[in-house]
């Protein structure tokens, strides 16, 4: 089993959410999330230190703001993983900085708590 992480943009969620359950993949879990990702840089600061001022520089330095996300995770077995990607990708691909990260996580095992199955049954 595999678990599958994706960092998506907000507004990108309903997307996301219909083409998971249009793929078959409807057990997935959303959680809210910030963060930035290191291409993130105001371009009128690099204009102030193209002009020259100093204190345009001295700010390239420091941290940027965090930008709410949805984590979505989806835990699958190992033959779906690439269809969860591939689905993932097409949902939120824009081409511009942002789009997203997806992570791929082993799984050790897993355990449905109502019923006591595990492994794969366990999330089928």
């Amino acid at each position: 089993m595999k678990e599958v992480i994706a960092v998506v943009r907000m507004n990108m969620m309903n997307k996301t959410k219909k083409a998971l359950t249009d793929a078959g993949i409807d057990a997935f879990f959303v959680h809210e999330a910030q963060g930035r990702g290191l291409g993130f840089v105001n371009r009128k600061v690099i204009q102030g230190i193209q002009e020259g001022y100093e204190e345009a520089a001295a700010l390239l330095g420091e941290k940027g703001n965090l930008y709410p996300k949805r984590m979505v995770t989806v835990v699958v077995d190992d033959d779906e993983v690439d269809d969860v990607i591939q689905t993932l990708i097409e949902a939120n691909q824009t081409g511009k900085p942002g789009d997203g990260k997806i992570f791929i996580m082993p799984i050790a095992d897993s355990v449905r708590v109502r019923t006591g199955e595990v492994g794969i049954k366990s999330i089928q």
